[in-house]
């Protein structure tokens, strides 16, 4: 974990903004999409890949780096976006999202874009994959310092093999496995808690040997001092169960489960027309400033 100076948490939260406008011109010249949880993973995916992440955009399969592994795969704009901002490949190729042709898919496509450590689309499946390169990773290496992250969302958990993988992850105590829950509240079809009700999900993973943090996945200081926390832990996995706005940043999407899986320009109409809803969220994204105070540099 490194120490986040007040510049340099700005910067950040600076970039996350940056991810999410590339983000709303994705899914815009796209036409299709997932905007929720793209948006609501953005402060988090910025600090990942601008902080915590070994990684090197000029050798993405360099043999030293940490793996991050998009379980929820349909959120792939905000690892795009970010994969772009951070070097992997120019920016102006974000607008072949989803078209024919593109690398940039749906899902991730694993042999499609360097960078990609896994195709996901089937949700759960992510978590299996997680586990599996950390366990081959401390077998080849008890000590290890290389670290598997893993993103899944709330509603993905209802999966069941997320929670074979989880008892998987418990039993042989692999505490270079990080998960980080998107905690939004939403899936595709309604809200979580009507849906199928988590809670308490901190027991759940508790239960399988998991170490748990809840914490504000907006706060990007808080996040970093909890992914270094779940560095620190050697007889567990650990998981961060991060509560997020779904479709934060833009307040006239926020917290409304049909986002889920609509673009601007195809969502609900009873606060922005259709016609409207991606100029509004671009309007939106490039006026937010003066979030923290003043740096200490």
């Amino acid at each position: 974990m490194y120490y986040l100076s007040n510049t340099d948490v700005r910067n950040l939260e600076t970039k996350a903004n940056e991810i999410r406008q590339s983000i709303i011109e994705m899914l815009v010249a796209a036409g299709s999409g997932h905007t929720a949880g793209s948006l609501d993973m953005a402060d988090i995916f910025a600090l990942l890949y601008f902080s915590v992440l070994k990684h090197n955009p000029e050798d993405p399969d360099w043999e030293e780096r940490d793996r991050l592994v998009l379980s929820a795969g349909h959120i792939c704009p905000v690892l795009y976006a970010t994969m772009a901002h951070a070097g992997y490949f120019p920016l102006e190729e974000l607008s072949t999202l989803r078209k024919f042709g593109t690398r940039l898919q749906g899902h991730p496509h694993r042999t499609a874009l360097p960078g990609i450590e896994t195709s996901s689309g089937p949700l759960g499946s992510g978590l299996s994959q997680a586990v599996g390169m950390a366990l081959a990773e401390r077998m080849d290496n008890p000590y290890t310092s290389k670290f598997v992250y893993c993103i899944t969302g709330d509603g993905e958990l209802n999966e069941g093999q997320i929670w074979e993988a989880v008892m998987l992850a418990g039993k042989e105590q692999l505490h270079n496995l990080v998960v980080i829950v998107d905690r939004n509240g939403i899936q595709i079809d309604g809200y979580t808690k009507d849906v199928m009700p988590l809670e308490s999900l901190r027991e759940k993973f508790e239960s399988f040997n998991f170490h748990v943090q809840e914490v504000d996945g907006h706060n990007i200081r808080t996040v970093n001092d909890a992914i270094g926390k779940a560095q620190s832990i050697y007889s567990q996995p650990s998981v961060i169960i991060a509560h997020t706005i779904a479709a934060k940043g833009v307040d006239v999407f926020e917290r409304d489960f049909r986002w889920h899986g609509n673009p601007p320009g195809k969502g609900p109409e009873d606060r922005v027309e259709k016609s409207d809803q991606g100029k509004v969220a671009l309007e939106k994204l490039r006026t937010l400033g003066g979030m923290i105070t003043p740096s200490d540099s």
